[in-house]
């Protein structure tokens, strides 16, 4: 990296930025990108690019799409009183990956934390508690991660709507301190066909 000009050493220093993604990696991967550049550098860049002038948070849910609004929370099949709640946009693409849950989402953009002082201003929980009443919904699936924080915050949802609504945990599958994105499809179906009481 000390031989190459300053905006590939700069390319380097972001792409090893990303999650899983260290110098080596990024090196690796950022010369691969030069070396096929007309297949992956520049249309990577000009996807980039448009992902960079059109991506945005639903409203609504919190999800990421193009519109105000996604897909997911316009559509009326999806309005059947379920709804879902994870911690961040990559459980809810889990959940979609899995193809089995019909209802609608709310990211909560994280977990309660003590440590971090993020209390429940500062995820989408008020958000929650309005939605729970504005669009008639019969049951909360708390989604969370298996881990502390996670277990806490769906401790404290489901504190908030006691005698408002059915609240329910995925169940079986869901390893103590894992989380939603890593796991495989069939294990997140099993989870959610399997929720129980919380």
């Amino acid at each position: 990296m000390a031989n190459a000009p300053s905006d590939i050493e700069a390319l380097i220093e972001m792409m090893a930025k990303l999650p899983g993604l260290g110098p080596r990696s990024a090196r690796r991967a950022v010369l691969h990108m030069i070396k096929k550049r007309a297949l992956l550098l520049t249309p990577l860049a000009d996807v980039m690019q448009a992902v960079a002038a059109t991506a945005r948070e639903c409203l609504n849910c919190g999800n990421v799409g193009t519109r105000d609004i996604c897909e997911i929370c316009e559509s009326e099949k999806r309005a059947n009183g379920e709804l879902c709640i994870v911690e961040d946009v990559a459980d809810l693409w889990a959940m979609e990956r899995a193809q089995v849950f019909k209802g609608r989402y709310h990211v909560l953009g994280g977990t309660l934390s003590a440590l971090d002082a993020i209390g429940p201003d500062e995820l989408r929980i008020p958000k929650l508690l309005d939605r729970v009443t504005s669009e008639g919904i019969t049951e909360v699936i708390l989604a969370l991660n298996a881990t502390i924080d996670g277990q806490t915050t769906a401790h404290y949802i489901a504190d908030q709507l006691e005698h408002r609504v059915t609240v329910t945990s995925l169940a079986q599958g869901v390893p103590i301190g894992g989380e939603l994105d890593y796991l495989d499809d069939g294990t997140i179906t099993a989870a959610l066909k399997a929720r129980k009481g919380f």
